[in-house]
């Protein structure tokens, strides 16, 4: 690759080769001496030319290579870090310009420099060496090297990976008169080429990856699992249910399309298990006591065992299904007291309600009292109340007991629910055989005032 000199070495070698060229073609007898230079062309003395014919080389254009910029891959990572050195490709346009002292002096020196480029598409590596070497019997500082032409040495053009060619282009009369008028300058005969390309290297520390040492391709068809449903199973004993209360220590049964993997896990939340039971269409799974009560995503992950040796890396993971943890309570009242309003006692104290599992300390949690066994003339008591809110500074991350007040409650029997996060507690209702009064009724748990 190049260094940033690169640009100035190529300007210098097409002016060294349209030197030597007219030089080769021995134009001193037809035109007289020759000046070549590498100016723009405001800066071409008018005078100058009158007496001397001259041909002036512009660099006015650079343009990034198409090609060579969608080559490689971003020369950056997501975190801003060099994890490659990129060259800059660069696309160099220049403007080949004939001053003639006398008639057809221009058209002549136009011609042939034309030629020149024609037969020259592409610039030899050992061309370029010769053009940007000083010769070894020169002392630089002792003849006056302009320092500028004596650092083109260390360009290191002629290493670059890509060669440089020579094309011309074409420019219309429009396109032309627009340039001439940003120069500032009047117009003489012009032709316009273009070098491609210079990759100018960078010198910037990259952080690069070890060589892969060894291949190994893991071929398998693609089947993403899918969940369709998901049931609940008191024990490993009790029958599998739809729709009901899923509690703690419950286990969940996934049925679905695909389920066996490789390596098969469950991730309920942000709780990643292994499951009980694994089958193509069914998955058990046992809940730990770290899921939390309320709404529950679940996905079925298969992990795939890559390596040497083999250890567990990502797969495919299923569409996601969502249950609802429902929480056990059981409650005690503590500190209530009685008093009158507007002539009827009622009673306020604490509710120390035990959860399971334990409430996050973010979790909201309602406590709601039914009335039961109400007289017929009247609507049944009901009531709720909010825990109040735990301070994040000091509360605990969770609390499987709390203290929820209330107050203004009437006396009587009251059915005892929880909410939190909206998952309800369960209410046992009275089965028993032979039915009895409350066959059919909710039960428990309950709380009786006073």
């Amino acid at each position: 690759m190049s260094s940033p000199l690169a640009l100035a070495a190529v300007t210098a070698v097409l002016k060294d080769l349209l030197d030597n060229g007219l030089i080769d073609q021995s134009l001193a007898g037809a035109v007289g001496p020759v000046k070549v230079s590498a100016l723009p062309p405001d800066h071409i003395v008018s005078n100058a030319v009158e007496t001397e014919s001259q041909v002036n080389l512009y660099l006015y254009a650079v343009t990034p290579n198409a090609g060579w910029r969608n080559a490689a891959l971003p020369a950056r990572n997501a975190d801003g870090a060099r994890v490659s050195g990129d060259p800059l490709a660069l696309d160099l346009h220049y403007l080949l310009t004939a001053y003639g002292a006398h008639d057809f002096h221009t058209d002549i020196l136009l011609g042939y420099a034309m030629q020149l480029f024609h037969e020259t598409p592409f610039l030899a590596r050992d061309a370029i060496r010769r053009s940007l070497t000083p010769p070894s019997a020169v002392n630089v500082g002792a003849s006056g090297l302009p320092p500028a032409l004596a650092a083109l040495s260390t360009s290191e053009l002629a290493d670059q990976v890509e060669g440089i060619k020579i094309t011309p282009e074409a420019l219309g009369t429009e396109e032309m008169a627009r340039l001439w008028s940003a120069f500032g300058a009047r117009y003489r005969p012009t032709a316009a080429y273009r070098a491609s390309v210079v990759l100018i290297e960078s010198r910037r520390s990259v952080r690069t990856a070890l060589p892969v040492r060894t291949r190994k391709l893991y071929v398998l068809p693609f089947a993403q699992p899918v969940i369709d449903r998901i049931l609940s199973q008191a024990n490993a004993a009790a029958p599998v249910l739809e729709g009901a209360k899923i509690l703690a220590g419950h286990r969940l049964v996934v049925e679905g399309q695909r389920l066996r993997g490789e390596v098969t896990r469950v991730l309920v939340g942000d709780v990643e298990i292994a499951p009980a039971d694994v089958a193509d269409t069914r998955v058990t799974v046992v809940l730990p006591a770290t899921v939390r009560a309320g709404v529950q995503p679940l996905q079925v992950i298969h992990r795939l065992m890559l390596g040497e040796p083999a250890n567990e890396h990502r797969g495919v993971e299923s569409n996601v299904a969502a249950f609802v943890l429902s929480p056990s309570v059981a409650v005690a009242l503590s500190s209530v007291a009685s008093s009158v309003v507007s002539g009827t006692t009622v009673f306020a104290g604490n509710a120390d309600a035990t959860f399971t599992p334990p409430v996050g300390r973010a979790q909201r949690v309602t406590l709601l009292l039914n009335e039961v066994n109400a007289p017929t003339t009247r609507a049944a008591r009901a009531y709720s109340f909010r825990a109040p809110p735990r301070d994040p500074a000091t509360a605990a991350p969770e609390a499987a007991a709390l203290a929820i007040p209330f107050r203004g409650v009437e006396a009587g029997t009251y059915l005892v629910r929880a909410q939190v996060d909206g998952a309800e507690s369960a209410l046992v209702a009275d089965l028993a055989e032979p039915p009895g009064a409350t066959f059919g009724q909710y039960v428990s748990p309950t709380v009786t005032l006073p």
